[in-house]
């Protein structure tokens, strides 16, 4: 069954008004009376709705859903800007996989540099990638996307989160492989995540060490070197595994 995303509280009936939607469910799909679908509202709660008039758009809500997919932790993915369309690859996967953010920074190693108008557009791009995959995933909630105009932009945000990762590849070459399992096996249902993950190239020195200043922890993720659009993703799987799998 399809699922859509409505921003606003869950009062029937329902007035689609977002325009990609309407598109998506009516001419795409072409929706017609009485046919159901799935809407989420900005509660995260899924409700089961009927349409009552195509014409307008016009839904009814039959009833709550139990489904509840989401991480039991909130995790933000942070990545310093990568080259190309590895963001748009990032958006989509991390979150069929489960973030609550997706994140990116000017790290001292991105290649790329982007300017205000740059970013905004980017954002756009993102959100609507993200908003997407979260419908194909049947989440409960879209994640938000942000990028940083500036590295110090994205350092003083890290004092609103309980733990923060620090993917650092010389941490993998040394072989450390203990931080995470030991950070994942102690992770309180609620807690706020932060993975962050260097550009191609990785984090340099320095960063690592402002990093940590924020209370952040080096962590090894295997013996084998991931590229920038892999380690996300590594993060997360390995989240879930702890967190949903092993319960």
């Amino acid at each position: 069954m399809q699922q859509y995303f409505v921003k606003g509280e869950a009062i029937s009936p329902v007035t689609i008004e977002d325009k990609d939607t309407i598109k998506h469910m009516f001419q795409v799909m072409r929706l017609a009376k009485d046919d159901q679908v799935v809407l989420v509202f900005d509660d995260g709660v899924k409700r089961l709705a009927r349409v009552v008039n195509e014409a307008e758009y016009r839904f009814e809500l039959l009833e709550d859903l139990p489904d509840q997919v989401e991480l039991p932790v909130n995790v933000t993915i942070a990545c310093g800007f990568p080259k190309g369309d590895k963001l748009e690859f990032l958006a989509q996967k991390t979150t069929e996989l489960g973030a609550s953010q997706l994140w990116a920074f000017p790290a001292d190693w991105s290649v790329v540099k982007w300017d205000g108008k740059k970013i905004v557009k980017k954002v756009e791009k993102l959100q609507k990638i993200v908003l997407g995959a979260a419908e194909q995933s049947k989440r409960n909630k879209v994640p938000e996307v942000k990028l940083f105009p500036s590295k110090q932009d994205f350092l003083v945000t890290l004092d609103s989160f309980d733990r923060i990762l620090i993917a650092y590849e010389e941490s993998a070459k040394k072989g450390e492989r203990a931080t995470l399992v030991e950070v994942l096996s102690s992770l309180s249902g609620g807690e706020k995540i932060l993975f962050i993950f260097g550009p191609e190239g990785g984090l340099s020195s320095d960063e690592v060490a402002q990093f940590e200043a924020k209370g952040g922890r080096k962590v090894g993720l295997g013996p084998r070197i991931m590229r920038a659009e892999t380690a996300p993703l590594y993060g997360l799987s390995a989240v879930s595994f702890a967190l949903e799998m092993q319960q």
